[in-house]
């Protein structure tokens, strides 16, 4: 097995995410992914498609992500994973599935229109 690649995607980010044997490293753009994402919740999101599919110490993760939040970069993140996962074998299709870890979430923030201040709220209404 070489490397394996997939990309995922969240709100404006975009995670490339290359899979190769290894021992359970995650690096994200040249750094520890504890680095990188500094919050424990955040975090969770990186490792969950790989404790899914019992894979945390067999693989080690490569990753390039830009654009968006740290949360949006981390969904990416775990997107990306779960795709090189089912790649390298379609047993893991199933699992990850249940858990949506393969699903593009495509709700993002609605634009602003005009007349408004924001997407939906109004100018206060004055009859008088």
């Amino acid at each position: 097995m070489e490397m394996i690649n997939a990309v995922g995607r969240r709100k404006a980010a975009v995670a490339r995410v290359y899979l190769m044997k290894g021992d359970g490293k995650i690096t994200v753009n040249g750094k520890e992914y504890k680095d990188y994402f500094p919050q424990t919740h955040v975090q969770h999101n990186l490792t969950d498609a790989l404790a899914a599919t019992e894979a945390t110490t067999i693989y080690d993760v490569v990753v390039n992500v830009s654009g968006g939040g740290f949360k949006g970069q981390a969904e990416a993140v775990r997107m990306g994973i779960a795709r090189c996962l089912v790649k390298l074998n379609e047993e893991f299709r199933k699992p990850l599935k249940e858990k949506k870890y393969l699903t593009r979430d495509a709700r993002a923030v609605e634009r602003k229109k005009f007349g408004r201040p924001k997407a939906r709220k109004r100018f206060q209404f004055s009859k008088r």
